[in-house]
């Protein structure tokens, strides 16, 4: 029998460490907090564990309001009886907590949008299936430029993805006039993994490009 602990035992650990240690450094600043949050950001991500919003944007508690789901996907509003977490968690970012900047972050190597072209990863993942649905037009954008490669379909797929979810973020009440109004600023990011790299779309070409020093 193996003598390494198991995962939730480091867990255990991990916070025992985080009170002893790390927030002892933050000791002020998460006193501060208990009276309330004021985030100047919205960060909508993917939930793939690979994918560290603070650790990405080199922020502290309370600067982002992170919303996370398979394949960064925002939803079209709509006012509904049924549970719309991602929906709700904007609509409180923009009503509640009037956040200024919005930020779409899709990364390389997403199971999400992989998955839109392999069916038999659903066969146990009908919730999965389903809200991949919301992403099958930008399976038929990136199917209809012919990518040579099922790399180069990948980067289509995330790219084109971020694209959509931006335009999706029209739908939401008062958006497109405070973005008009330049009330409220707008980003859609592509991360890739391997390198650190953060790609920032570029509303007026159409493409990313690499955010540098």
């Amino acid at each position: 029998m193996s003598n390494a602990p198991n995962t939730i035992d480091l867990l255990f650990e991990g916070v025992i460490k985080f009170k002893e240690e790390n927030f002892l450094t933050y000791k002020e600043l998460f006193e501060n907090l208990k009276e309330g949050q004021n985030p100047h950001t919205l960060f909508v991500g993917c939930a793939d564990s690979r994918v560290v919003p603070n650790l990405i944007t080199n922020t502290l508690p309370g600067e982002l309001f992170v919303v996370r789901n398979i394949a960064n996907i925002v939803p079209p509003y709509r006012e509904a009886e049924e549970y719309l977490a991602t929906t709700s968690a904007i609509e409180y970012a923009l009503e509640e907590l009037k956040v200024e900047n919005i930020i779409i972050c899709g990364h390389s190597h997403c199971g999400g949008c992989a998955a839109l072209y392999e069916e038999e990863h659903f066969f146990n993942m009908p919730n999965v299936k389903n809200w991949l649905k919301l992403i099958e037009p930008v399976k038929k954008q990136v199917l209809s430029l012919n990518p040579k490669t099922k790399a180069m379909r990948s980067f289509l797929t995330e790219q084109i993805n971020i694209e959509r979810q931006i335009v999706n973020l029209f739908t939401y009440p008062k958006v497109k006039e405070k973005y008009l109004a330049r009330t409220l600023n707008l980003y859609g990011w592509h991360y890739i993994i391997e390198s650190g790299e953060v790609y920032n779309y570029d509303f007026k070409r159409h493409e990313f490009n690499l955010l540098k020093g």
